[in-house]
């Protein structure tokens, strides 16, 4: 009996593991099994690998063909088993050398023709083959996202024709090079909006430190406007997120030609969105939103429209900065650090303070509405800020503040002072990561400010929480004025976003 071995990859959220793919031929009735768990992409593998085959004119041996994918109990899915399998049984009918297709790690889809389809993962795939020590071969449209990786070397032919005459020598290919990164350009201007200043000062705020925003205002005020902008003030991506964020869009999917983007993730799901949407879960439990928007920002409209449940579920990925799918057949990790910018109207109608067109409920549809939004959730919102109507009078003034290039940069510099505040600091990157004795020694005000953020948290009642992510928004203040001390008015500043009862309460 002949046995070859190739080896590919079965995804568990964002980590890849080595599956390996074992072909016996042994004499019999002629016949063709898979087993190991597959999936039924996986299960009719066997049909395209054998139609791509014959499309060579390579026919089968009239024998038992077996092929075994270990370890046997975790499930394969996905139709990226195609071309391992197809390896490892050329190999077991001796076209193909063994301890070549033995030091590979394959992924790709075989069409009937024996042109090799694109598949997602190959970024956490060629992780995972550097890991190992192994050569990745996958389709040429998935090569320059791969050899992003740079550890492995990568080969990235076009068809399984291409495979065989690199592997037998008659037409060795270059490994892939890796593709372009991208640069997002915004149009979008924060000069744009008229009026509205403190909103953008929040948002600001909020880009610099990555915090937590909440804008309620009535239909119109220019809520969705800002956040549209928001992209065009934050700064590019690390090279280290930009690895993070690329392998889950990777998973999904979503890299274009193989390239890297350096803009940060921008993803406004719609409020009739699932938790599975939203959370991560479906068939094979998939990223959702909130891992998609890693690194970057979730732009939810509409916050009280979401199903309760699917609220309640961003509670836990807020404070953790991940998240666990967990279904009967699979416990899934994401990671999910973003930064949550949610808009809402003051009541159902949206015209709360506006007597002349408000229901006939005021003020009880107001509090039912923002009633949606269980405390706990509300809590854990660093900013909340009113966006009041614009007169549209106002609308014909000039442009006013200060342009988004010109925000962006101060954003950017407060970000480098974190980043190198937080250089010996594991898993903390920015100041809303900070907390324990990180944030106590890096957020201390100054006695005025400790005093007057310990007059606010016993009059209103501040949760440790709470307490906690005003001296975090402070700090950020700080950074944007570019100082080291907080002050006072830092914390005066931060307490006004975080109570709107507490604005007249600060003593100017």
């Amino acid at each position: 009996m002949m046995v070859a071995r190739a080896y590919t990859v079965a995804f568990e959220g964002v980590e890849a593991r080595i599956v390996e793919v074992q072909c016996a031929v042994s004499p019999g009735l002629p016949a063709f099994t898979l087993v190991g768990l597959p999936d039924k992409a996986v299960s009719e593998a066997k049909e395209r690998v054998r139609a791509a085959l014959t499309s060579m004119s390579i026919a089968l041996p009239s024998k038992r063909i077996t092929v075994n994918l270990s370890p046997a109990d975790l499930p394969k899915e996905g139709s990226h088993f195609d071309l391992p399998i197809a390896l490892a049984l050329l190999a077991a009918i001796e076209i193909l050398p063994r301890d070549d297709v033995e030091a590979t790690v394959a992924l790709g889809e075989l069409s009937l023709d024996g042109s090799l389809i694109p598949v997602i993962g190959a970024l956490p795939a060629a992780m995972a083959a550097a890991e190992v020590g192994r050569t990745l071969l996958c389709p040429r449209a998935c090569g320059a996202e791969a050899a992003w990786v740079g550890a492995t070397k990568v080969i990235a032919p076009a068809s399984l024709a291409e495979t065989i005459q690199h592997y037998t020598g008659q037409r060795i290919l270059p490994p892939a090079d890796p593709g372009e990164v991208s640069l997002a350009t915004h149009t979008r201007d924060f000069r744009d909006v008229k009026g509205q200043e403190r909103a953008k000062r929040a948002l600001e705020i909020a880009a610099a430190g990555r915090h937590h925003v909440l804008m309620v205002g009535t239909p119109g005020s220019g809520k969705s406007m800002l956040a549209a902008r928001l992209p065009g003030i934050l700064p590019p991506l690390t090279a280290v997120e930009a690895l993070e964020t690329s392998m889950i869009h990777s998973l999904s999917g979503l890299l274009d030609e193989g390239g890297i983007s350096r803009a940060r993730p921008f993803r406004e799901p719609h409020h009739t969105a699932s938790m599975a949407a939203i959370v991560g879960g479906g068939r094979g439990a998939k990223p959702g939103e909130i891992s998609l928007a890693h690194n970057g920002v979730l732009f939810m409209d509409e916050f009280p429209e979401f199903p309760r449940a699917v609220l309640e579920t961003l509670r836990q990925p807020i404070e953790n900065g991940e998240v666990v799918v967990a279904r009967a057949n699979a416990h899934v990790k994401y990671p999910c650090r973003f930064m949550l910018v949610a808009a809402a109207n003051p009541c159902k109608c949206g015209y709360l303070s506006d007597p002349a067109r408000a229901c006939a409920r005021v003020p009880l549809c107001g509090e039912d509405y923002l009633g949606r939004i269980s405390g706990p959730l509300m809590d854990r919102f660093d900013l909340r800020i009113d966006v009041p109507p614009v007169a549209f009078t106002d609308l014909d003034l000039p442009e006013s503040g200060d342009s988004s290039a010109i925000v962006a940069a101060r954003v950017a510099s407060a970000r480098a002072v974190q980043a190198e505040r937080f250089a010996d600091h594991a898993g903390v990157r920015v100041n809303a990561d900070a907390e324990g004795n990180v944030l106590e020694s890096m957020s201390v005000p100054d006695a005025e400010g400790r005093a007057l953020l310990t007059r606010v948290a016993e009059r209103f009642g501040l949760s440790a929480r709470g307490y906690h992510r005003v001296l975090r928004v402070a700090r950020t203040i700080a950074d944007l004025e570019g100082v080291d001390a907080v002050r006072r008015h830092h914390v005066a500043e931060a307490v006004s976003y975080r109570l709107v009862e507490a604005r007249e309460a600060v003593p100017k």
